[in-house]
């Protein structure tokens, strides 16, 4: 039928797709700069990391043209871009664990959500010490600002968006032609 290279860029495709469009239209959306908090705007990265690290990098990488046309703050676009680091390191792991319990699923998204969390509290803390934030934010400080709001933030952020991820993962698994595709 298709070549298993084939059917992965079409699946890159369709979830790059999907990842434009949820931070563009999403009516679930919690904009408080440097912070933006989407939900569901991670899930085709996850899904995208079950099926292999090329993929899950694509899909990163293609995502973050959604936070751009989404017309978001360049902070955020460049918070969407560190994405790229937790997606291959999470489908580096993927592709190597078989069959995880609910419980190691759980940790994977947690260490993946402190993963994700450091990438975007690096970034917004250049622009922080750079004074390129809002004074509000400056006048919040580092903790509440970078650490509490971005860093906490999106750990508790990334672990819903997994969990989402799971729920949409679960049927598709059970599709005999497509269950091949994801590990």
């Amino acid at each position: 039928m298709y070549s298993q290279n084939t059917m992965k860029l079409t699946m890159a495709g369709l979830l790059i797709a999907i990842g434009i469009m949820i931070p563009m239209y999403s009516p679930l959306r919690l904009l408080l700069p440097p912070a933006s908090f989407t939900l569901a705007s991670h899930t085709a990265i996850f899904i995208a990391m079950f099926i292999s690290p090329p993929v899950a990098v694509i899909v990163a990488a293609g995502t973050t043209i959604g936070f751009l046309l989404g017309g978001f703050p360049i902070i955020i676009v460049l918070r969407a871009a560190t994405h790229v680091v937790f997606a291959f390191l999470g489908a580096l792991y993927l592709s190597r664990a078989y069959n995880l319990s609910a419980i190691k699923l759980r940790a994977f998204s947690f260490v993946i959500g402190v993963i994700h969390a450091v990438g975007e509290v690096i970034v917004v803390s250049v622009f922080f010490f750079g004074g390129n934030i809002s004074a509000a934010h400056l006048e919040q400080g580092f903790f509440v600002s970078v650490l509490l709001l971005i860093g906490a933030g999106s750990v508790v952020h990334s672990m819903v968006d997994f969990e989402i991820a799971q729920a949409i993962l679960l049927p598709l698994r059970k599709q005999r032609k497509i269950a091949a595709y994801f590990v």
